[in-house]
Parts: structure tokens; C-alpha cells; sequence
């Protein structure tokens, strides 16, 4: 198992890739967002280079809000633009997954609609990733897409879609946390996983672990247990990095001492 950190999107991305590489972080999951980080001005021979550096591996990841399902077919085009011009990125840069966020935002339009826009995107978007070599996957969100059954809409017409599963937002908008579920029809599709903790409801706090009401130890051995043994991002945002290096202090031993 490999723990790593998203990089600020507001600040610099070298000194972003510096501070994690020098707390000994695994990997990078690098979020190309303005305005540190826009895909159009990223440098990616230099930050190939210091990741090489510091022993970094690398994950994409995208913005959360760009509308692949809008029913403005331009705006739609544009959103799945700019995810190409990522997947080229992030391809240079030697990811070998990114991520998108299904879009479920379209005003008076019912739930098949924009499913049916969300797949039209990810169905474009999958030929350009075969070209460039970078996987695509899916990540689970509060309110339309929680659940297996929620999940299933977009990742049973895609066998080759992964699932990028965060945690934290299983404890989010549901009556109970949903990641157990989630993991254990999911396992074979699973390619990356967020975990940051909260308090329920609707507030994606990102707190350090053991700061909300997530059960981080069962979910983290519901993982262990079904073979998971890739990525995880700690996604927690604080100022003082310390509460980030408590939260991989906890991981780490929940990790090695769970069956």
C-alpha cells in the first residue's frame, strides 16, 4: 500500500511536489487546477524530473467541476477538452490513471439525462486515454453518485472505466457509510482510493483521521481484506501539514496490523 498527498491547486506546484516528497510521502496525486496548477502551463519534463527526485510515483487527478454532462452541447465539448488536454499531461508526466468526476448538474433535467451525457463524455474521453496510455476512472460523489447502485449507471455500460474510490464522502449524504458495499462489489474495479474524515451530513470537511465520525479502521481493514493493496490518498486539508503526518502515522499502522 502506497500513501501520498494531492497538491494544493492554489500555491506553486514545485514547492507542492517539494514539501511532499520531503515528508516521505509515496506518491503525488497531482491535481491539474487553476490557478497553481492549470494543465495548459505545467512544465511536465521538470516535474517528471522531481518526482524522480524525490522517489515520487504519480496519480491524476482533475477538477471537480467541469460540466461533462451540460445540456450546451459547446460547454459540454469544452469540459471533455480540457480532460483531454489532461490525459496528454498526464501521459507526459507518467501517470498511469486520472480521474474524473461524473457531472450531475444540469438543471431541469432529470437523473437519466445526465447520465446519459456523462457517458456520452467518458466514452470520448476513453478513446483518447487508449491512445496516450493513461486509465481512466470514476469518483464516487455525495448525493447522485454514492452507492453500487448509484456507481453501477456509469461503470456497467464501461468494463474498462475504473472506480477511484474516496472514503470519505461514503460517510456523506447517505443514511450509512457506504464504502464497505462499495469495496466489496467494486473490488475488481478499483484503482485509487482518497481517504480524509468528517463529521456525516453534508459538509466534506477533509479532516485529519480520527478528527469526525468515519469508522477509519473498519474501512481500512474491509479494504486490506478484499485485496486492495494500491494508492491512497490522504486528503486532508489543514495548514499545519503535521495533522497530515499524523493521519499517514495512523494509516500506516492500521494497514500493517490489520489481518
Amino acid at each position: 500500500m502506497l500513501i501520498g498527498a494531492m497538491n494544493n491547486p492554489r500555491k506553486e506546484l514545485f514547492s507542492e511536489i517539494r514539501w511532499i516528497g520531503e515528508m516521505g510521502l509515496d506518491f503525488l496525486d497531482l491535481t491539474l487546477e487553476p490557478p497553481g496548477a492549470p494543465s495548459w502551463r505545467v512544465d511536465t519534463k521538470t516535474v517528471r524530473q522531481m518526482l524522480a527526485d524525490y522517489g515520487l510515483s504519480v496519480i491524476g487527478h482533475t477538477a471537480y467541476y467541469l460540466p461533462i454532462a451540460s445540456p450546451i452541447e459547446e460547454v459540454r465539448r469544452g469540459a471533455v477538452a480540457e480532460l483531454k488536454r489532461c490525459l496528454e499531461v498526464f501521459a507526459e508526466i507518467g501517470a498511469p490513471w486520472m480521474n474524473i468526476h461524473p457531472d450531475r448538474y444540469a438543471p431541469m433535467h432529470d437523473r437519466a439525462y445526465f447520465i446519459r451525457r456523462d457517458l456520452q463524455s467518458i466514452h470520448e474521453l476513453l478513446e483518447v486515454a487508449r491512445q496516450v496510455g493513461v486509465g481512466l476512472m470514476i469518483e464516487n460523489l455525495p448525493g447522485e453518485f454514492n452507492t453500487v447502485q448509484q456507481l453501477a449507471d456509469l461503470l456497467e455500460p464501461l468494463p474498462e472505466l475504473g472506480l477511484h474510490l474516496d472514503i470519505g464522502h461514503c460517510n456523506l449524504l447517505v443514511p450509512r457509510n457506504t464504502a464497505d458495499e462499495i469495496i466489496r462489489v467494486y473490488t475488481p474495479r478499483l484503482r485509487h482510493v482518497h481517504l480524509h474524515d468528517n463529521n456525516g451530513g453534508s459538509a466534506d470537511q477533509h479532516l485529519p483521521l480520527g478528527a469526525g465520525t468515519l469508522e477509519v479502521g473498519r474501512h481500512v481493514r474491509t479494504l486490506k481484506a478484499a485485496g486492495y493493496n494500491g494508492t491512497i490518498t490522504l486528503e486532508v486539508f489543514t495548514p499545519d501539514r503535521q495533522y497530515l503526518a499524523y493521519s499517514r502515522d495512523i494509516l500506516r499502522r492500521i494497514w500493517d496490523t490489520a489481518g
